[in-house]
C-alpha cells in the first residue's frame, strides 16, 4: 500500500503537476458556490489596467494615462508564470489556485515601469467597484460554525475511538464435537488487533449458555499488532434446547476498562433431550 501511494504521489507531483488542478482537483468545482461579492480573491483591476497596450518605458505613468492607456503594458508576463496557464485579466477562472504567482509578476513589472504596485492583487468584487466590503458577514459565520462543528465531530470521534478490533469466527471444517466428559465443544479462531499505542493483555469471556467454558482467557497483544487466537468453547448438552444458540463473545483489556469489545456469533451442538 505504501509503494502504491508513493508511485501515485510521484506521477501526481513529478508528471501530472498542474493537471491535477485542472482536471482532477474537486475543490475547483465547487469553490464559486462558497464565494460571494465580498471574498477575498486573486483579481485583476480592470478599471486601472484597460486599455492595455505596449509603450516606452521612458513614458511616465502620467503621460501614459494622457496618452490613454492604462497600467497593464499587456505584457503576458502574469500569463508565463501562472501554474494552470489561465489569464487573471479575463476574470477568476477555476482553473485558478490561488498561488499569487502572477501577483509577484506583475508587481514586478510595476516596479520597473514606475507605477503603483496591486494592478493584480487579493482583493474583492466589491471593492474593485468602489464599495465597501463587509469582512463579518452571515456566510462567513456559517461556514466558520460548520468548520467548528467538523473539527468537534472529528476530536470527538478520535478521543471515542475504540482501540480494539476483533472477530470471533467459527471453525466450518466441523460443526461441533463432543468430548469424552460427553460435553459439547466448538472451536473458534479469533483475531484480535490491538489499535492502541502500548501493548495489551485482554481477558475474554464467553456468555449464552449456563455452563459455557473456555480452555484459555487471555490474550497478549503488542501496540498496532494482530493476533490470532484458536479457543475452544464448551457447554453441557443439556443446556442445548435448538441445535444453534447465540453466544458473546467479550474482550477487555486489563490495563485499561474502558476498552471493550463484544462479538455475537452462534453455538452448535446436539440436542439432548
Amino acid at each position: 500500500m505504501g509503494r502504491l501511494f508513493l508511485v501515485f504521489t510521484y506521477l501526481n507531483a513529478g508528471w501530472l503537476r498542474e493537471q491535477v488542478c485542472i482536471y482532477m482537483c474537486p475543490y475547483a468545482r465547487f469553490q464559486s458556490v462558497m464565494f460571494d461579492r465580498n471574498t477575498l480573491i486573486v483579481s485583476y483591476d480592470q478599471a486601472r489596467g484597460e486599455p492595455r497596450g505596449h509603450r516606452k518605458k521612458s513614458l511616465s505613468h502620467q503621460q501614459a494615462r494622457e496618452a490613454g492607456y492604462g497600467d497593464c503594458i499587456d505584457c503576458d508576463l502574469c500569463v508565463q508564470v501562472c501554474p494552470t496557464g489561465i489569464d487573471i485579466r479575463d476574470g477568476l477562472q477555476f482553473e485558478c489556485i490561488s498561488c499569487a504567482a502572477c501577483i509577484d509578476a506583475c508587481d514586478s513589472v510595476m516596479d520597473k515601469m514606475g507605477y503603483p504596485r496591486g494592478l493584480v492583487r487579493y482583493t474583492t468584487e466589491n471593492a474593485l467597484e468602489g464599495q465597501k466590503s463587509r469582512i463579518i458577514r452571515p456566510r462567513l459565520l456559517g461556514y466558520f460554525a460548520a468548520l467548528v462543528l467538523m473539527m468537534g465531530t472529528f476530536a470527538w470521534a478520535i478521543n471515542d475511538r475504540m482501540p480494539l478490533n476483533f472477530d470471533a469466527e467459527r471453525e466450518r471444517t466441523q460443526l461441533y464435537q463432543t468430548t469424552r466428559d460427553g460435553l459439547i465443544s466448538n472451536v473458534f479462531t479469533l483475531s484480535v488487533r490491538n489499535l492502541d499505542d502500548q501493548d495489551h493483555t485482554y481477558q475474554l469471556t464467553v456468555a449464552g449458555l449456563p455452563s459455557l467454558t473456555l480452555d484459555s482467557n487471555t490474550i497478549n497483544v503488542p501496540a498496532g499488532e494482530s493476533r490470532l487466537k484458536v479457543v475452544t468453547v464448551t457447554a453441557n448438552p443439556d443446556d442445548l434446547q435448538q441445535p444453534s444458540h447465540n453466544i458473546v463473545f467479550s474482550l477487555q483489556a486489563q490495563q485499561n476498562e474502558r476498552i471493550r469489545l463484544e462479538r455475537e456469533t452462534s453455538f452448535l451442538g446436539d440436542i439432548r433431550r
